[in-house]
């Protein structure tokens, strides 16, 4: 008899699964949380890639675990394969964080790295997706079924949690910890792997305790075999003979009749199955586009605390959490109440349209984003500002055009950049410039697509002009950029946290440079020849750019700031809404779909259904990686794209449905009991182990109920 846990029917094993899973899961989306800001902001991929390869690695996540259940099932068993694989997870894992480390060689060695790690890991996450939870439920006696249906929900609540606790805490380890100088991403992904070295220590600790089933064969391979034989059987001998009345009709000469009317009970769900990518294309898109749209918003929350932009994803399994409990107990009940048929298929279609509803909102805050944002300048064009330092108005005039129109006055902040016509790559131009009525002329050199300060300063006897390269991008992790310029006749240097910047005469700027956001209210300042006081810089705020002109006043070092782009004036707080919405459908999509597909299957079909919505979130991904990297639209118009594609496959999906007919689970089970009338018979040991995986499926719609799959 095996070990029990408190004198209870929960063996002690139970407790090494659990713990083993919630590091695993804590591992796996710790990690996951952190990709798209470390393309983009640590290897410098742009958006579209950072998505695309974020999309790859979690569409081959959702691949493999067809690989892992063919080893699990027909070679190792679920305790080896899971060993095995958890060995190459925990690789994966290393050499990711391995090449985060920015003194181990140069980029193409980092990315080398990072992408051999996420394969390796995409591996062992998928390969021991199918085996983990069913190796749980083998560790229970047959007839303690209700001690197995409360492990399950223990099971999946572990996930969560894992989840939850990972979302929230590597990304305070990325951004509150500086590493060689900047954020430690090296050390937000060793914690994962750290974890998952646990995960693989815990489970290998309790080998002695668990119930070990030797593999007995695929039942996927098998579909697949019956499947195949029918499609050649029916090229080779159709022709010759009489027309059966389904195709697979055609692979009774070798497969039974049992098995043949299961396969076309679980096609005809595989069919419903075929328009669900979509969903999972704007489902996922929580950890890519979402988080990158959370970089360009303000993500303070009150003054002394700020939300990481890859922590927001910790609202999905939070609200999982939540609403789970409000739609079982209250909404479903109370729409049947009210006469309305709630079916699984309805509700699954009305959690695309909650998808989508999120994706408007996403659209919403998309536009209203974007408007602190400085688009580019096209080609044969370039954006100017101008800076007045000269001690009094100006008015500026260049030839063929009429851009600042208006006396630009002394230390006034720049409206924001002006479009000029260049007419072509590069332009020289002779630039007027009238102070107190004496004109001065200036030669410049312009080219398209870049961005300039026009700095103006007195001079012995006329205005000088000094023309400066901006950088007008926002801050790929939401930060302010600063920079300096010294209008004093000494040099300076200014420490702002962990940056150094040294400012030399000569109304020379410093190079940009990023700093935490937050209030400065004395910079530390240093002199060459004379002593500063430390500076105030007041408030540095999320996206924004600002110049600080250093100036002597009344015998004291001052500085006046210019902000150059504005600063993020939309609040994280507008993405709660589309998280609300996101994972109201998922509630009603995923949780539903899971539990509608283990209904309407024979028990020894489960896994061919599982293995089926695996691919849907593999194939939704697939979608979101071609849309990135081949469409090139603005992102609200690829929000909406997504909007009005998933809208219409809810329309194909909802007649779909209505032509479906449900399979009453006596008709299952009545299939179950049915002796075979084919060539090919099954085992007295096959038939136990159908009536053990039928009572572990219908313990899983439960479990289904946690959906961090």
């Amino acid at each position: 008899m095996s070990l029990k846990l408190f004198k209870t029917n929960y063996p002690v094993s139970i407790c090494f699964i659990v713990v083993n899973e919630f590091c695993e899961r804590f591992s796996y989306y710790g990690m996951k949380a952190l990709l798209t800001l470390y393309f983009f902001t640590y290897l410098h991929w742009d958006k579209d890639l950072s998505t695309a390869i974020y999309h790859a690695f979690s569409s081959l996540c959702y691949f493999t675990p067809i690989l892992g259940a063919l080893i699990a099932d027909s070679w190792l068993g679920k305790f080896k394969t899971i060993i095995y694989l958890s060995i190459i997870y925990v690789i994966g894992h290393v050499v990711k964080s391995v090449g985060a480390i920015p003194t181990v060689g140069d980029t193409n060695v980092h990315i080398a790295l990072s992408v051999s790690g996420l394969i390796l890991i995409a591996l062992g996450t998928g390969g021991i997706k199918p085996c983990v939870s069913a190796f749980g439920g083998d560790q229970f006696d047959e007839e303690h079924v209700s001690e197995r249906q409360k492990f399950f929900s223990i099971f999946y609540m572990s996930i969560n949690a894992g989840s939850l606790l990972s979302t929230i805490i590597t990304p305070v380890l990325r951004g509150d910890v500086k590493c060689f100088g900047d954020d430690c991403y090296a050390l937000a992904f060793g914690v994962p792997a750290i974890l998952m070295i646990v995960a693989l220590v815990v489970f290998i600790a309790g080998s002695g305790l668990y119930k070990k089933t030797p593999p007995k064969g695929n039942i996927l391979a098998e579909v697949c075999n019956c499947v195949g034989f029918a499609i050649r059987n029916r090229l080779n001998r159709g022709k010759y003979e009489a027309p059966r009345r389904h195709w697979l009709d055609w692979a009774e000469e070798r497969y039974s009749k049992r098995l043949i009317e299961e396969i076309k009970m679980v096609l005809r769900v595989l069919i419903l199955f075929i328009p669900l990518p979509m969903f999972w294309a704007l489902f996922d898109q929580q950890g890519s586009r979402w988080t990158l749209q959370s970089t360009r918003m303000n993500m303070a929350i009150g003054n002394s605390f700020a939300v990481k932009p890859d922590q927001m994803q910790m609202l999905n399994p939070l609200l999982i959490l939540l609403f789970v409990p409000i739609f079982d107990l209250l909404l479903y009940p109370l729409a049947g109440h009210c006469k309305i048929k709630v079916t699984p298929l309805r509700k699954m279609a009305a959690g695309m349209v909650f998808a989508a509803l999120a994706f408007a909102a996403a659209t919403v805050v998309e536009l209203n984003v974007v408007k602190t944002v400085v688009v580019p300048a096209p080609a044969g064009q370039c954006l100017l500002q101008v800076y007045n330092l000269a001690g009094d108005d100006v008015t500026v005039k260049i030839p063929d055009s009429d851009l600042f129109p208006e006396p630009i006055q002394h230390l006034q902040d720049p409206p924001g950049y002006e479009r000029l016509g260049l007419g072509g790559h590069f332009r020289q131009l002779q630039v007027e410039v009238v102070f107190r009525g004496k004109p001065s002329l200036c030669l410049l050199l312009f080219h398209e697509q870049e961005a300039y300060s026009l700095i103006l300063h007195a001079g012995v006897d006329r205005v000088q002009c000094k023309l400066e390269t901006d950088f007008i991008h926002k801050s790929d992790a939401g930060k302010p950029f600063i920079r300096f310029l010294n209008t004093q006749p000494q040099a300076f240097h200014i420490v702002i946290g962990s940056e150094t910047f040294s400012l030399i005469p000569g109304y020379t700027l410093t190079q940009n440079k990023t700093v935490e956001q937050g209030n400065y209210p004395s910079a530390i300042c240093s002199a060459t020849f004379n002593k500063c006081s430390n500076l105030s810089l007041g408030q540095l705020d999320f996206g924004a750019s600002y110049t600080f002109i250093v100036m002597g006043e009344l015998g004291a070092t001052v500085v006046h700031d210019m902000v150059d782009v504005e600063a993020n004036n939309i609040h994280i707080a507008w993405q709660i809404p589309q998280y609300v919405l996101i994972t109201m459908g998922e509630v009603m999509f995923s949780i539903t779909g899971l539990e509608f597909s283990y209904s309407q299957a024979p028990a020894n079909m489960k896994s061919v259904l599982q293995a089926g919505w695996l691919l849907t979130v593999a194939f939704g991904n697939v979608i979101v990686l071609i849309v990135a990297e081949g469409a090139g639209l603005e992102q609200w118009k690829e929000f909406i794209l997504f909007v009005g594609l998933l809208l219409g496959v809810c329309v194909i999906f909802s007649i779909m449905a209505h032509f479906y007919t449900y399979v009453d689970p006596e008709q299952l089970d009545k299939l179950d009991l049915e002796g075979n009338s084919g060539k090919k018979d099954d085992d007295d040991d096959d038939d136990d182990d159908l009536v053990k995986m039928k009572e572990y499926n219908s313990h899983q719609d439960q479990a289904g109920k946690q959906s961090k799959l």
